[in-house]
């Protein structure tokens, strides 16, 4: 019994040591430039999203959005997700990051014809939705980077419904 209680605490250690010096950062952002270019407007402006950008994005996506909108799916209308077909068919479009801060700031029906303030979370409703009272147009930015940046990383699984989750 204390040579197998031995081993496992030598495989352990040996597993703690090889990981220390052979790991690489696994938190660490290495997008290239392109991949973190996303469209700014409607009109074909980009912009490259800074690696502090990309992870403040997730990490506020996944605190105020997360919730209903896990992996680009939205929860109460599988339908409809974030993947970029869903957006740029929206009225007006949502595929672009001054678009997507509108729709947070005022969101509206799909089609665009009337306000869902009070059923979707926005800076708007920020008395009915105390996520959303602390983030400033910065953040709004991030999160909508973090929309537009991830069927880059994850493909046509971002948004992609029940077929995937």
């Amino acid at each position: 019994m204390l040579k197998q209680n031995s081993l496992i605490s030598y495989c352990l250690r040996l597993c703690l040591v090889t990981g220390l010096f052979f790991s690489t950062n696994s938190f660490a952002i290495d997008l290239d430039e392109t991949t973190r270019t996303i469209p700014l407007d409607s009109s074909g402006t980009t912009v490259v999203l800074t690696p502090e950008q990309v992870k403040r994005g997730k990490r506020l996506f996944n605190a105020s959005c997360g919730q209903c909108h896990v992996g680009g799916v939205t929860k109460t209308n599988p339908n409809l997700g974030l993947e970029p077909d869903a957006l740029s068919l929206a009225t007006p479009p949502r595929d672009n990051i001054n678009a997507l801060i509108d729709y947070l700031k005022n969101p509206t029906t799909y089609d665009g014809l009337e306000s869902i303030a009070e059923l979707h979370p926005s800076t708007k409703s920020a008395d009915i939705f105390p996520k959303m009272r602390s983030l400033s147009d910065e953040d709004l930015f991030a999160i909508s980077g973090h929309i537009l940046l991830q069927p880059k990383l994850g493909g046509e699984k971002w948004g992609g419904g029940k077929i995937y989750y």
